[in-house]
């Protein structure tokens, strides 16, 4: 599974240097003035971290300045930008005012994408099986224990389920995409929300833990009969059957990038106190019922100002050269309308030396 990831990764890359065939990496600084050449240092959610490998990658080639991302979990994302031991951290969960506030920090969307349910059912293919929101939380709470349940049989008539016990496979570590997850199954789910609810961590009635996305891919495909939660990417690279779900108007929908889309779509950022944004079981006969957005969280007042300009203006060319390689691996990345806000965000609340920290590329 990793190495097809990297495989894609690699594919993304080598598509940033066709496009900048002929140009050496003098010209390239020489283009883009006053980039900082020290290192700067990002951690959080695994959900986005296939792009960020590639943005990275790309960044630094186009202006020499080094972006490290550790692919840490959204909970050590957020515990690492409190205690200053990054730039930046990165979450799917994101954070409400009040505590962005009380450690002055701001959050941003930086991309969209879908968690999609993986399974390894002997007979079912790709999108072949088809859940509802409740089916899925009684699975999860371990009230359906076994493949040919009636409750899943009534669901798929046309499919010839097995004698096989279900085995849950859920994330370990304090994750973004299991906030997403969660979230989800206490919107559709009476009984998940009274007995487990939503965190990044949660006590789960049933099944086997996973560190992080491929950790869960691994775990499904190691186990027969197992179902699991992963980023879409993830499912894609490890070639586990997803599954399709009931979405909020009735419909059956498969995980891909135009239900991702779909979802998104109803967002309303405008007004959204610091971003804070829930995409879950949306509104919209396409919809993917299980959308989540990932944020990036920066201090207002940053400490060294050569730092934050160019921290600033990686997130500025993720938000505009990268949002191609967003979209090629499977990602939905900003709208344009939305990063306009961000940038005004940024104009407004982030300083150095008591002045706006400045991300316009010099001409």
């Amino acid at each position: 599974m990793l190495k097809s990831t990297f495989k894609l990764i690699r594919k993304e890359q080598m598509n940033w240097f066709k496009k900048t065939a002929g140009l050496s990496i003098v010209a390239g600084l020489t283009a883009v003035s006053g980039f900082c050449t020290e290192t700067i240092n990002g951690a959080g959610a695994s959900f986005p971290e296939p792009v960020y490998r590639v943005w990275t990658y790309n960044f630094q080639k186009a202006t020499g300045t080094r972006i490290n991302y550790q692919s840490v979990g959204s909970g050590a994302g957020i515990n690492q930008i409190k205690s200053k031991t990054v730039d930046f951290g990165a979450t799917d969960n994101p954070l409400k005012l009040e505590e962005l506030e009380k450690n002055g920090l701001m959050q941003f969307p930086m991309l969209m994408g879908g968690v999609v349910i993986v399974v390894n059912v002997p007979g079912v293919e790709i999108n072949q099986l088809k859940l509802d929101g409740e089916t899925v939380g009684n699975i999860f709470l371990g009230n359906i224990k076994n493949w040919n349940d009636q409750a899943i049989a009534k669901l798929n008539p046309e499919l010839k389920l097995p004698d096989l016990p279900v085995t849950v496979v859920h994330r370990s570590d304090s994750s973004g995409t299991t906030w997403i997850f969660t979230d989800y199954l206490a919107k559709v789910s009476a009984g998940w929300k009274k007995d487990v609810g939503c965190d990044k961590s949660v006590k789960w009635p049933v099944g086997i833990g996973g560190q992080k996305n491929p950790g869960v891919c691994n775990n499904v495909e190691k186990v027969k009969g197992s179902i699991g939660y992963v980023e879409y990417t993830y499912a894609l690279e490890s070639k586990l059957p997803t599954v399709m779900l009931k979405n909020c108007d009735g419909n059956f929908v498969k995980p891909e990038i135009s239900t991702f889309q779909a979802a998104g779509a109803n967002a309303d950022w405008q007004n959204a106190p610091a971003f804070y944004m829930e995409l879950n079981d949306q509104p919209g006969k396409d919809s993917w019922p299980i959308t989540g957005a990932t944020f990036i969280l920066i201090y207002k007042n940053q400490e060294n100002k050569a730092k934050a300009e160019a921290m600033l203006k990686y997130f500025k060319w993720c938000f505009t050269e990268g949002a191609q390689s967003a979209t090629n691996l499977k990602y939905v990345p900003i709208p344009e309308t939305v990063f306009n806000l961000v940038k005004s965000a940024w104009d407004k609340s982030v300083v150095a030396d008591g002045k706006p920290v400045n991300y316009k590329s010099e001409e």
